[in-house]
């Protein structure tokens, strides 16, 4: 009876649960690419719920609003996960969720005493104060 389930558990093993011989890929995406008048970024997203149902709804071309001469937002069609959290210190690059469908983008670095769930972080973030300019502006997120 021994040698039996031994050979069974051997078998199970050589071919994985289900019968399916091939391990199932789960491609989870870590980054995004932002295009802003012509320049393009490139965002970590962080790795929560949040930030993966945002990579889900990509591509997306959205017009942003411009609000307190530091921030680009607007908003989704339908709401995501959220996990806030009081984050204190805003950084220029922060791409964040206030809410649950109201995605934002951080051009200069302050002080908050507002919640946010982080969706990710824009590299190289120096000159997105002079890119995203003062007024509401066109911009596309994609894989």
């Amino acid at each position: 009876m021994k040698k039996f389930l031994a050979i069974i558990c051997a078998a199970l093993l050589m071919t994985g649960c289900g019968g399916n011989s091939k391990a199932q890929e789960v491609k989870v995406m870590d980054s995004v690419k932002i295009s802003i008048n012509g320049q393009n970024f490139s965002a970590r997203l962080e790795d929560n719920l949040s930030a993966r149902a945002f990579a889900e709804k990509l591509p997306l071309e959205v017009d942003m609003q411009e609000l307190n001469g530091n921030e680009k937002y607007f908003y989704l069609d339908s709401d995501l996960p959220s996990d806030s959290e009081r984050i204190k210190q805003i950084h220029a690059g922060d791409l964040m969720l206030f809410g649950s469908n109201c995605v934002v983008i951080f051009y200069k670095d302050f002080s908050t005493s507002y919640s946010y769930t982080r969706l990710g972080k824009i590299d190289n973030a120096a000159s997105l104060a002079k890119v995203l300019g003062a007024g509401n502006i066109h911009v596309t997120f994609k894989e």
